[in-house]
């Protein structure tokens, strides 16, 4: 049992870090509401990464696939590979927090882009 907590408190401090990297990346390059969105979604996926960090696989999975969403953001380099903004990071990791039952945790209740479909697996609404 010890090894499985230290194996979970592991977990969690790499993609608590993982966040807090990429966040300090974002500072050094973005202004205004950018990086206001930036801030609120790594204080909604920290928050999600402890609150599962006892839940079952599934769960912590889903919050991994945002955290990483989040993380592994792509910048436009020419044709051939496409934007992922922080608002498509956004909507994913609002999902996970409603699929995980904390509304509270939204990075912002928003009604001007549409929700993805509830019934819809995450891992297929990654892919869009």
């Amino acid at each position: 049992m010890a090894a499985e907590q230290r194996t979970v408190a592991r977990g969690t401090d790499v993609l608590i870090r993982k966040v807090d990297s990429h966040l300090a990346t974002l500072r050094a390059g973005l202004h205004g509401p950018e990086l206001e969105l930036a801030e609120r979604l790594a204080r909604c996926l920290r928050e999600l990464v402890l609150c599962t960090a006892q839940a079952s696989a599934a769960d912590r999975g889903q919050v991994r696939v945002a955290v990483h969403y989040f993380v592994l953001r792509r910048e436009s380099r020419g044709r051939l590979l496409s934007v992922r903004s922080l608002t498509a990071a956004e909507r994913v990791v609002d999902r996970v927090a409603r699929q995980l039952g904390r509304p509270d945790l939204l990075a912002e209740p928003r009604r001007d882009h549409p929700a993805l479909d509830e019934a819809q697996p995450l891992n297929n609404a990654l892919l869009r």
